[in-house]
């Protein structure tokens, strides 16, 4: 069974029931540049410990994670 996830109302608004977003939305929700964001995850493979998939060239980041880092955890 899943555990639940509460959801910052920010990051709901931004992800808007998708379960990834895209770097710039990450770094919204998060109050960081999304350059920032990036040099993080290319110096370590993840930011603050969330890590994201590929899509193209593009990284997405999942919400649940996020959620859980704003929450205190990573």
């Amino acid at each position: 069974m899943a555990s639940k996830v509460n959801i910052n109302p920010v990051l709901a608004e931004i992800s808007a029931g998708r379960d990834h977003i895209q770097t710039f939305e990450f770094a919204r929700a998060t109050n960081r540049l999304s350059q920032t964001i990036r040099k993080g995850y290319s110096q370590t493979g993840h930011y603050l410990g969330v890590r994201p998939i590929k899509a193209g060239n593009k990284l997405l980041w999942p919400v649940a994670a996020i959620a859980a880092l704003l929450n205190g955890g990573a």
